[in-house]
């Protein structure tokens, strides 16, 4: 892959400001995307991404009139490599049905390589630069497809990017030596290298990533007809000095799309305190109804319109090779509508200032967890009741379990951490512990060394399932640490760091509720309206 053009300087590169239509650059950083007068860094652009990728997603297969068009949409789509990065994450292990997660990184690029692109994005100064990734969203379908999470990640969370190879060219660019912004990893051989970034950051596996542009936007908007938001007063984001985006909207409810719509998602000067976080909020505001829409609006059924929001879709997005035709976007399409709105689940990375930038706090790698682990973060079961903080009930399998004694069960030490070594001789004690219950075939493999955080039963295939929950329950483990895994050729204990001593299994205690500081909003919200800053309004 090639860029279109390098870095003028350092300071441009981490501090570059991002007007809206009619906005100017200051000097003092003091425009929509740069810090605020009271010194808040800016927030990014988090939604734009959303909302071409969802229309994409959702709508696009259903365009195609005859294989010829076919082909015409997928050569639209743009394709670039998944992970530029020297380190893989390994896949989610599948439920006990065999499903896996998705885990898709949805990427808004700041490229202003084109007049469109220019005129949407202003800032002339950095025409032809190298694009940053300003909005950077994960996107976690569950394994039982019941529920969605998405976490935004601030274009200016201090993080360390990996080194990156460019497959195009095989030019290498290396791994940072300290932490810079999150965003400069899109300048790095593309997309790719914002993959890597992000799983060495989260330890999410990450399945895909789909990447728009300004342009991208609004087109699509233009294309889906309208967007509902709303504001609690008359708002015009405009200061005494032409700063703002421009955006102006009667009280209430007002149907947005195209250049409108974007200024919506850019919008600070107006929208409560005038900071960031106002801004992502609004842009949540924005998702929601966008999902809302396309999931409810009729007029979407004309071919004329799908037929050009899909031109449009497909023109506006990048997508790894595994998106790369109608079908398999429309494929992927399918698994995400199976998700309603009121299990949808938003939130913004927890985060906390460096100076005029953020870092990730506890409660950011707490939200991480819980994607890795597939934990609905709106708290509720997959049925879609409310767990209120308790255990989920733990179903036991419909697979009989062999008598005792005829179990064959590995076990391993898996006792080491990041600090501290392996606690010597845990695999032979637990072996032995089951031998004395009558599981004559429990034997402690000595052959390797392995890490884990809570000690865990895997089995490879659904016919011993059963075996692998009698196993836990001979231990009090509970049955929510029994996991399927290739990774197995038989049942097999590993004993975690949980249990670095003694013969009594204790199960920790876990928190498991989405942390506050992640200002988490549910996908069916629509009475959500935007407070208006009184010196805004008209």
């Amino acid at each position: 892959m090639t860029q279109s053009g390098v870095r003028e300087n350092e300071t441009r590169q981490s501090v570059r400001q991002e007007p809206g239509p009619g906005e100017t650059t200051s000097a003092t950083g003091d425009s929509p995307g740069g810090p605020s007068d009271e010194g808040r860094p800016r927030r990014t652009r988090r939604l734009l991404t959303w909302s071409a990728a969802v229309l994409a997603l959702l709508i696009l297969g259903t365009a195609g009139a005859g294989y010829l068009y076919y082909r015409h949409l997928n050569g639209n789509i743009k394709k670039d490599a998944l992970n530029l990065g020297d380190n893989k994450v390994a896949a989610p292990t599948p439920n006990a049905a065999g499903q896996t997660p998705l885990n898709i990184l949805l990427i808004g690029s700041d490229a202003r390589d084109s007049k469109e692109n220019q005129k949407l994005g202003g800032a002339r100064e950095t025409f032809g630069a190298t694009p940053l990734a300003d909005v950077q969203m994960l996107l976690h379908l569950s394994a039982d497809r019941t529920n969605m999470s998405v976490i935004s990640m601030p274009r200016d969370t201090l993080v360390k990017i990996p080194k990156c190879t460019d497959p195009d060219d095989g030019k290498v660019y290396p791994g940072t030596q300290g932490r810079t912004m999150t965003n400069q990893s899109l300048g790095n051989g593309g997309p790719g290298c914002t993959v890597a970034t992000w799983q060495e950051l989260t330890g999410i596996h990450i399945d895909h990533f789909v990447m728009v542009d300004f342009a991208g936007v609004v087109s699509m908007a233009d294309a889906v007809g309208g967007v509902p938001v709303c504001v609690d007063a008359n708002i015009h984001s405009r200061t005494s000095d032409g700063k703002g985006s421009g955006l102006k909207l009667e009280k209430g409810t007002s149907y947005i799309q195209g250049e409108q719509a974007l200024q919506w998602l850019r919008t600070r000067y107006g929208f409560e305190d005038g900071s960031d976080l106002a801004r992502a909020k609004a842009q949540h505001m924005y998702m929601n109804a966008m999902v809302r829409q396309l999931r409810e609006n009729a007029t979407l059924s004309s071919p004329n319109k799908l037929r050009r929001l899909a031109e449009e879709a497909t023109r506006a997005l990048t997508v790894d090779p595994g998106l790369d035709t109608v079908k398999k976007l429309y494929d992927l399409s399918d698994e995400l509508r199976k998700v309603e709105p009121e299990r949808i689940t938003m939130t913004t990375m927890p985060n906390r200032y460096v100076g005029a930038r953020v870092e990730p706090t506890e409660d950011a790698e707490q939200l991480f967890r819980l994607v890795r682990e597939d934990i609905a973060l709106d708290g509720k079961d997959k049925d879609g009741k409310d767990k209120d903080g308790k255990k989920a009930a733990e179903e036991a399998s419909a697979d009989p379990a062999a008598a005792d004694d005829e179990i064959p069960v590995q076990v391993r030490n898996g006792t080491r951490t990041d600090t501290l070594a392996a606690a010597r001789g845990r695999a032979s004690t637990v072996a032995g512990l089951l031998t004395e219950q009558g599981f004559a075939q429990a034997v402690a493999d000595t052959t390797g060394s392995w890490s884990e955080e809570r000690t865990v039963v895997r089995y490879p295939s659904a016919d011993l399932e059963g075996d692998a929950q009698r196993i836990a329950k001979a231990l009090g483990i509970p049955l929510g640490s029994v996991k399927r895994s290739t990774d197995v050729s038989g049942v097999t204990l590993v004993v975690g760091a949980d249990w670095r001593e003694g013969t009594a299994y204790k199960a920790p205690k876990r928190n498991n509720k989405t942390p506050k500081s992640a200002q988490a909003l549910n996908g069916a919200d629509d009475k959500a309206c935007m407070h208006v800053n009184p010196n805004f309004t008209w």
